[in-house]
């Protein structure tokens, strides 16, 4: 960590940016996620199924069309319901090294970049294109709220290139922060097996 002298003679003070700020391993929460959950959810079942839901969203609002607001208000249940329960769902993944696994990480990362800092160049790239998603978003929904298929569509594809543009920031964030805190260093290990290593080598060696 390094330290600042302050010009009136008093004691030091950290920098701004403070690697190893103690945090705990689950305080980056998101709809009341803790450690165990963004693990499961860094599991590519997680991410890809999550990531096709839009499509199922939208398809509920539209169908206050066809089905009236008391149905399509039942699918929206359904859907949310789901979005809830899909991080939780499948389980961790056996490698947490895969594109899908930074970007989840780094997205973690992201949420906490008010505990430990992210650099500013990454936060703003993160925010600007959350932006993009968010106008993406909110343009489907008008288009499914209104019937109005082109901004469905348009406002789908803005939606779907903002979030992978965002999370592919958010792999390479998670890139470089990975040794700025223990923690973060410690979700992308995977426990070596004593017994499957010892098994490994009998076989090796044929003892």
């Amino acid at each position: 960590m390094t330290l600042h002298q302050e010009d009136n003679g008093s004691a030091p003070r950290p920098a701004r940016y403070a690697a190893y700020r103690p945090i705990k391993p689950g305080s980056a929460g998101l709809l009341g996620m803790d450690s165990e959950t963004w693990h499961r959810h860094a599991s590519g079942w997680s991410v890809w199924t999550r990531f096709a839901t839009l499509p199922f969203l939208y398809l509920a609002l539209w169908s206050h069309a066809w089905l009236g607001w008391p149905a399509a208000l039942g699918l929206l249940a359904l859907v949310a319901v789901w979005l809830w329960i899909n991080p939780r769902l499948f389980p961790p993944p056996r490698r947490f090294d895969t594109w899908h696994a930074r970007a989840t990480f780094g997205e973690r990362v992201w949420l906490n970049r008010l505990v430990v800092p992210i650099p500013a160049g990454d936060n703003r790239r993160a925010m600007a294109l959350s932006l993009v998603t968010g106008v993406g978003f909110f343009l489907g929904v008008w288009g499914a709220l209104s019937t109005n298929l082109p901004a469905l569509v348009a406002g789908t594809v803005l939606t779907y290139a903002g979030k992978m543009a965002f999370l592919a920031v958010m792999a390479k964030l998670y890139d470089r922060m990975r040794d700025a805190h223990p923690v973060y260093r410690s979700w992308s290990v995977v426990p070596d097996n004593d017994n499957r290593t010892r098994t490994a080598k009998r076989r090796r060696t044929g003892s």
